[in-house]
Protein backbone atom coordinates (compact mmCIF):
# COMPACT_ATOMS: atom_id res chain seq x y z
CA UNK A 1 0.00 0.00 0.00
CA UNK A 2 1.18 3.79 -0.60
CA UNK A 3 0.76 4.68 2.53
CA UNK A 4 3.33 7.56 2.46
CA UNK A 5 2.65 9.84 -0.32
CA UNK A 6 -0.30 11.84 1.92
CA UNK A 7 1.88 14.87 3.06
CA UNK A 8 0.90 17.51 5.79
CA UNK A 9 3.13 18.39 9.35
CA UNK A 10 1.48 19.54 12.91
CA UNK A 11 1.94 22.99 11.74
CA UNK A 12 -0.42 22.26 8.76
CA UNK A 13 2.79 23.29 5.95
CA UNK A 14 2.88 21.04 3.26
CA UNK A 15 5.67 19.40 2.82
CA UNK A 16 7.06 16.84 0.33
CA UNK A 17 9.07 14.61 2.44
CA UNK A 18 6.14 14.30 5.32
CA UNK A 19 3.81 11.35 5.75
CA UNK A 20 1.35 11.57 7.22
CA UNK A 21 2.24 7.81 8.37
CA UNK A 22 4.50 5.01 7.20
CA UNK A 23 3.77 1.99 6.97
CA UNK A 24 5.76 0.73 9.71
CA UNK A 25 2.92 2.42 11.54
CA UNK A 26 0.39 -0.20 10.72
CA UNK A 27 -1.08 -2.55 12.49
CA UNK A 28 -3.41 -4.79 10.72
CA UNK A 29 -6.07 -6.28 12.46
CA UNK A 30 -9.81 -8.33 12.03
CA UNK A 31 -12.45 -9.27 14.29
CA UNK A 32 -14.95 -12.23 13.88
CA UNK A 33 -17.69 -10.86 15.11
CA UNK A 34 -21.45 -10.20 13.23
CA UNK A 35 -20.74 -6.93 12.70
CA UNK A 36 -16.87 -6.55 11.30
CA UNK A 37 -17.28 -9.96 9.65
CA UNK A 38 -14.82 -9.24 6.53
CA UNK A 39 -13.89 -5.66 7.41
CA UNK A 40 -10.12 -5.13 7.81
CA UNK A 41 -8.82 -2.58 10.02
CA UNK A 42 -5.54 -1.21 9.67
CA UNK A 43 -4.54 1.16 12.92
CA UNK A 44 -2.30 3.95 12.35
CA UNK A 45 -0.43 6.68 14.40
CA UNK A 46 -1.36 9.94 12.14
CA UNK A 47 1.26 13.02 12.01
CA UNK A 48 -1.34 14.68 11.74
CA UNK A 49 -5.31 15.50 12.18
CA UNK A 50 -6.77 18.45 11.40
CA UNK A 51 -6.57 18.85 7.78
CA UNK A 52 -7.23 22.21 5.58
CA UNK A 53 -9.41 21.81 2.82
CA UNK A 54 -8.26 22.35 -0.54
CA UNK A 55 -8.52 25.76 -2.08
CA UNK A 56 -10.88 24.71 -4.83
CA UNK A 57 -13.35 23.27 -2.98
CA UNK A 58 -17.04 23.79 -2.64
CA UNK A 59 -17.01 23.29 1.16
CA UNK A 60 -17.93 26.47 3.18
CA UNK A 61 -15.73 24.90 5.94
CA UNK A 62 -11.38 25.19 5.54
CA UNK A 63 -10.66 22.98 8.30
CA UNK A 64 -11.53 19.18 8.99
CA UNK A 65 -10.52 16.12 11.13
CA UNK A 66 -11.19 12.62 9.61
CA UNK A 67 -10.38 10.21 12.31
CA UNK A 68 -11.51 7.64 9.79
CA UNK A 69 -10.21 6.67 6.05
CA UNK A 70 -12.90 4.14 4.21
CA UNK A 71 -16.43 3.96 5.34
CA UNK A 72 -18.77 0.86 6.38
CA UNK A 73 -21.87 2.51 5.87
CA UNK A 74 -21.01 1.40 1.69
CA UNK A 75 -23.12 4.23 0.23
CA UNK A 76 -22.83 3.22 -3.27
CA UNK A 77 -22.30 7.24 -4.24
CA UNK A 78 -20.09 8.16 -1.50
CA UNK A 79 -17.80 10.70 -3.63
CA UNK A 80 -15.16 9.82 -1.01
CA UNK A 81 -14.09 6.47 -2.48
CA UNK A 82 -11.79 7.95 -4.73
CA UNK A 83 -9.35 8.89 -1.46
CA UNK A 84 -8.73 5.20 -1.26
CA UNK A 85 -7.40 5.47 -4.30
CA UNK A 86 -4.37 7.75 -3.00
CA UNK A 87 -3.48 4.62 -0.80
CA UNK A 88 -3.54 2.45 -3.79
CA UNK A 89 -7.08 1.01 -1.69
CA UNK A 90 -9.79 -0.32 -4.13
CA UNK A 91 -12.71 2.30 -4.43
CA UNK A 92 -15.02 0.11 -4.83
CA UNK A 93 -15.93 -2.84 -2.20
CA UNK A 94 -12.27 -1.62 -0.37
CA UNK A 95 -13.56 1.36 0.46
CA UNK A 96 -15.97 -0.31 2.05
CA UNK A 97 -14.27 -3.15 3.92
CA UNK A 98 -10.71 -1.65 4.10
CA UNK A 99 -10.90 1.06 6.90
CA UNK A 100 -7.87 2.83 8.19
CA UNK A 101 -8.31 4.06 11.57
CA UNK A 102 -6.19 7.02 13.51
CA UNK A 103 -5.83 5.85 16.63
CA UNK A 104 -3.82 8.13 18.28
CA UNK A 105 -6.65 10.84 16.85
CA UNK A 106 -8.02 12.25 20.03
CA UNK A 107 -4.43 12.96 21.55
CA UNK A 108 -3.22 14.32 18.55
CA UNK A 109 -6.22 16.63 17.97
CA UNK A 110 -5.55 18.14 22.20
CA UNK A 111 -1.87 18.77 21.05
CA UNK A 112 -2.49 20.73 18.04
CA UNK A 113 -4.97 22.49 19.44
CA UNK A 114 -2.63 24.08 21.82
CA UNK A 115 -0.30 24.86 19.70
CA UNK A 116 0.11 28.45 18.75
CA UNK A 117 -0.09 28.18 15.53
CA UNK A 118 -3.51 27.22 15.35
CA UNK A 119 -5.83 30.25 16.04
CA UNK A 120 -9.16 28.21 16.85
CA UNK A 121 -10.72 27.97 13.98
CA UNK A 122 -14.07 26.27 12.85
CA UNK A 123 -13.72 22.48 12.64
CA UNK A 124 -16.40 20.46 10.25
CA UNK A 125 -15.99 16.37 10.84
CA UNK A 126 -18.13 14.28 8.99
CA UNK A 127 -17.77 16.07 5.49
CA UNK A 128 -15.30 13.01 4.08
CA UNK A 129 -16.43 9.87 5.54
CA UNK A 130 -18.65 9.01 8.71
CA UNK A 131 -17.31 9.88 11.75
CA UNK A 132 -19.88 7.69 13.41
CA UNK A 133 -19.65 4.63 11.10
CA UNK A 134 -19.83 1.17 12.69
CA UNK A 135 -16.16 1.39 13.47
CA UNK A 136 -16.19 3.90 15.77
CA UNK A 137 -18.38 1.82 18.80
CA UNK A 138 -14.99 -0.29 18.57
CA UNK A 139 -12.21 2.36 18.73
CA UNK A 140 -14.10 5.39 20.29
CA UNK A 141 -12.21 7.66 18.91
CA UNK A 142 -14.81 10.58 19.01
CA UNK A 143 -15.29 11.28 22.94
CA UNK A 144 -11.74 12.16 23.11
CA UNK A 145 -11.68 14.10 19.99
CA UNK A 146 -15.45 15.57 21.12
CA UNK A 147 -13.49 16.57 24.70
CA UNK A 148 -10.32 18.27 23.48
CA UNK A 149 -12.31 20.41 21.39
CA UNK A 150 -14.61 21.22 24.31
CA UNK A 151 -11.74 22.10 26.48
CA UNK A 152 -10.29 24.25 24.12
CA UNK A 153 -13.85 25.94 23.19
CA UNK A 154 -13.13 25.53 19.36
CA UNK A 155 -16.19 25.41 17.06
CA UNK A 156 -17.21 22.59 15.02
CA UNK A 157 -19.63 21.02 13.59
CA UNK A 158 -20.74 17.27 12.26
CA UNK A 159 -22.59 15.75 9.54
CA UNK A 160 -23.34 12.22 9.70
CA UNK A 161 -26.11 9.12 8.84
CA UNK A 162 -24.83 7.18 12.50
CA UNK A 163 -27.40 6.98 15.52
CA UNK A 164 -24.13 6.51 17.76
CA UNK A 165 -23.68 10.62 18.33
CA UNK A 166 -26.54 9.74 20.76
CA UNK A 167 -23.63 8.07 23.11
CA UNK A 168 -22.34 11.67 22.70
CA UNK A 169 -25.01 13.73 23.75
CA UNK A 170 -23.30 14.62 27.20
CA UNK A 171 -20.39 15.71 25.31
CA UNK A 172 -22.04 17.64 22.75
CA UNK A 173 -24.18 19.48 25.35
CA UNK A 174 -20.85 19.84 27.29
CA UNK A 175 -19.57 21.31 24.25
CA UNK A 176 -22.48 23.23 23.15
CA UNK A 177 -22.06 25.86 26.47
CA UNK A 178 -19.03 26.92 25.61
CA UNK A 179 -18.56 27.45 22.04
CA UNK A 180 -20.64 27.00 18.46
CA UNK A 181 -21.72 23.26 17.44
CA UNK A 182 -23.38 22.49 14.78
CA UNK A 183 -25.30 19.26 13.84
CA UNK A 184 -26.62 17.85 10.59
CA UNK A 185 -28.22 14.49 10.16
CA UNK A 186 -27.96 13.47 6.23
CA UNK A 187 -31.04 11.63 5.31
CA UNK A 188 -31.79 12.08 1.44
CA UNK A 189 -35.24 10.29 1.07
CA UNK A 190 -37.24 7.60 3.46
CA UNK A 191 -37.96 5.09 0.38
CA UNK A 192 -36.70 2.13 2.21
CA UNK A 193 -36.20 -0.15 -0.60
CA UNK A 194 -34.10 2.88 -2.20
CA UNK A 195 -32.40 2.65 1.21
CA UNK A 196 -31.35 -1.35 1.66
CA UNK A 197 -29.93 -1.20 -2.16
CA UNK A 198 -27.75 1.98 -2.26
CA UNK A 199 -26.73 2.92 1.56
CA UNK A 200 -27.29 -0.98 2.88
CA UNK A 201 -24.57 0.10 5.90
CA UNK A 202 -26.36 2.78 7.40
CA UNK A 203 -29.12 3.11 10.14
CA UNK A 204 -32.51 3.32 8.29
CA UNK A 205 -34.04 7.00 7.77
CA UNK A 206 -36.62 6.63 10.21
CA UNK A 207 -33.92 5.88 12.81
CA UNK A 208 -31.58 9.01 11.51
CA UNK A 209 -34.66 10.86 11.99
CA UNK A 210 -34.98 9.63 15.89
CA UNK A 211 -31.55 11.17 16.10
CA UNK A 212 -32.64 14.84 14.92
CA UNK A 213 -35.67 14.27 17.27
CA UNK A 214 -33.24 13.47 19.88
CA UNK A 215 -31.04 15.94 19.79
CA UNK A 216 -34.06 18.36 19.68
CA UNK A 217 -35.36 17.16 22.39
CA UNK A 218 -32.03 17.68 24.40
CA UNK A 219 -32.13 21.32 22.85
CA UNK A 220 -29.41 21.13 20.64
CA UNK A 221 -30.73 22.10 17.05
CA UNK A 222 -30.25 19.88 14.23
CA UNK A 223 -30.85 20.36 10.88
CA UNK A 224 -30.72 17.78 7.80
CA UNK A 225 -28.65 17.47 4.83
CA UNK A 226 -31.06 16.23 2.08
CA UNK A 227 -28.51 14.67 0.16
CA UNK A 228 -28.48 12.90 -1.82
CA UNK A 229 -31.85 13.51 -3.91
CA UNK A 230 -30.94 11.18 -6.64
CA UNK A 231 -32.44 11.65 -10.10
CA UNK A 232 -35.41 9.81 -11.46
CA UNK A 233 -35.43 7.21 -8.20
CA UNK A 234 -35.66 10.05 -5.13
CA UNK A 235 -37.03 13.27 -6.86
CA UNK A 236 -40.32 12.33 -7.80
CA UNK A 237 -42.60 15.15 -6.32
CA UNK A 238 -44.51 12.49 -3.85
CA UNK A 239 -40.81 11.63 -2.64
CA UNK A 240 -39.74 14.84 -1.97
CA UNK A 241 -42.92 16.00 0.08
CA UNK A 242 -43.09 13.00 1.83
CA UNK A 243 -39.39 13.27 2.63
CA UNK A 244 -39.45 16.83 3.67
CA UNK A 245 -42.64 15.82 5.65
CA UNK A 246 -41.16 13.43 7.75
CA UNK A 247 -37.92 15.69 8.83
CA UNK A 248 -40.15 18.07 9.51
CA UNK A 249 -42.01 15.91 11.47
CA UNK A 250 -38.48 15.07 13.41
CA UNK A 251 -37.94 18.62 14.62
CA UNK A 252 -35.60 19.32 12.17
CA UNK A 253 -34.23 23.01 12.57
CA UNK A 254 -33.36 23.17 8.90
CA UNK A 255 -33.18 20.97 5.07
CA UNK A 256 -30.48 21.53 2.49
CA UNK A 257 -30.89 19.81 -0.22
CA UNK A 258 -28.14 18.31 -2.92
CA UNK A 259 -28.20 16.70 -5.72
CA UNK A 260 -26.49 13.44 -6.09
CA UNK A 261 -22.57 14.63 -8.00
CA UNK A 262 -20.88 11.56 -9.26
CA UNK A 263 -16.64 12.10 -8.71
CA UNK A 264 -13.94 9.91 -10.53
CA UNK A 265 -13.75 6.79 -8.30
CA UNK A 266 -17.82 7.23 -6.96
CA UNK A 267 -19.07 7.95 -10.95
CA UNK A 268 -17.86 3.92 -11.53
CA UNK A 269 -18.93 2.50 -8.51
CA UNK A 270 -22.43 4.00 -8.86
CA UNK A 271 -23.10 3.12 -12.45
CA UNK A 272 -22.58 -0.27 -11.92
CA UNK A 273 -24.81 -0.20 -9.09
CA UNK A 274 -27.10 1.74 -11.58
CA UNK A 275 -26.58 -1.15 -14.25
CA UNK A 276 -27.55 -3.97 -11.99
CA UNK A 277 -30.52 -2.46 -10.37
CA UNK A 278 -31.84 -0.21 -12.78
CA UNK A 279 -30.67 -0.61 -16.27
CA UNK A 280 -32.92 1.48 -17.91
CA UNK A 281 -31.73 4.61 -16.14
CA UNK A 282 -28.41 3.97 -17.14
CA UNK A 283 -28.54 6.10 -20.27
CA UNK A 284 -30.63 8.95 -19.01
CA UNK A 285 -27.58 9.02 -16.27
CA UNK A 286 -25.26 9.29 -19.15
CA UNK A 287 -27.40 12.17 -20.94
CA UNK A 288 -27.66 14.20 -17.57
CA UNK A 289 -23.73 13.62 -16.00
CA UNK A 290 -22.54 13.78 -19.56
CA UNK A 291 -20.15 17.28 -19.09
CA UNK A 292 -18.81 15.90 -15.04
CA UNK A 293 -19.77 14.97 -11.95
CA UNK A 294 -23.09 17.69 -11.18
CA UNK A 295 -26.09 17.76 -12.50
CA UNK A 296 -26.89 20.54 -14.75
CA UNK A 297 -27.57 23.76 -12.93
CA UNK A 298 -31.02 23.91 -13.90
CA UNK A 299 -31.87 20.73 -12.83
CA UNK A 300 -30.70 21.35 -9.36
CA UNK A 301 -32.64 24.66 -9.33
CA UNK A 302 -35.60 23.03 -9.65
CA UNK A 303 -34.89 20.37 -7.09
CA UNK A 304 -34.03 23.23 -4.80
CA UNK A 305 -36.66 25.38 -5.47
CA UNK A 306 -39.35 22.50 -4.83
CA UNK A 307 -37.57 21.46 -1.44
CA UNK A 308 -37.57 25.02 -0.23
CA UNK A 309 -41.02 25.16 -1.25
CA UNK A 310 -42.28 21.96 0.64
CA UNK A 311 -39.53 23.16 3.75
CA UNK A 312 -41.96 26.85 4.06
CA UNK A 313 -45.17 24.31 3.67
CA UNK A 314 -44.01 22.34 6.37
CA UNK A 315 -43.20 24.96 8.31
CA UNK A 316 -38.98 24.87 8.51
CA UNK A 317 -38.23 26.79 5.73
CA UNK A 318 -34.86 27.00 3.33
CA UNK A 319 -31.72 27.33 4.62
CA UNK A 320 -28.28 28.16 2.65
CA UNK A 321 -25.96 24.99 2.00
CA UNK A 322 -23.43 25.31 5.23
CA UNK A 323 -25.40 27.24 7.62
CA UNK A 324 -25.45 24.97 9.97
CA UNK A 325 -21.63 24.88 9.69
CA UNK A 326 -21.65 28.29 9.95
CA UNK A 327 -19.49 29.97 12.69
CA UNK A 328 -21.00 32.32 15.03
CA UNK A 329 -18.54 35.72 15.67
CA UNK A 330 -17.59 35.71 19.17
CA UNK A 331 -19.87 37.91 21.44
CA UNK A 332 -17.81 41.44 22.73
CA UNK A 333 -16.85 40.64 26.37
CA UNK A 334 -18.89 42.62 28.90
CA UNK A 335 -17.03 45.67 30.33
CA UNK A 336 -15.27 45.17 33.44
CA UNK A 337 -17.41 45.74 36.76
CA UNK A 338 -16.45 48.77 39.03
CA UNK A 339 -13.93 48.31 41.57
CA UNK A 340 -15.78 49.24 44.81
CA UNK A 341 -12.82 51.46 46.66
CA UNK A 342 -11.21 50.56 49.61
CA UNK A 343 -10.32 52.10 52.80
CA UNK A 344 -9.35 55.19 52.08
CA UNK A 345 -6.47 57.38 54.60
CA UNK A 346 -8.39 60.39 55.63
CA UNK A 347 -5.81 63.50 56.31
CA UNK A 348 -6.39 66.64 58.97
CA UNK A 349 -4.35 68.82 56.34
Amino acid sequence: MRWDNLTADPDHRRADDAALFGADAVTTRTFDTPEFRGITFHEIRARSIINRVPGASRMPFEWTVNPYRGCTHACVYCFARRTHSYLDLDTGIGFDTQIVVKVNAPDLLRRQLASPRWQGEHIAMGTNVDCYQRAEGRYRLMPGILAALRDRANPFSILTKGTLILRDLDLLTQAAQVTDVGISVSVGFTDAELWRTVEPGTPSPERRLDVVRTLGERDIGCGVLMAPVIPFLSDQPERLRATVRAIAAAGATSVTPLTLHLRPGAREWFMAWLARHHPHLVPRYERLYADGAYAPTWYQRRITRQVHELAQEYGIGPVRAGAARRVRPPEPAPPPAPQSPGPVQLSLL
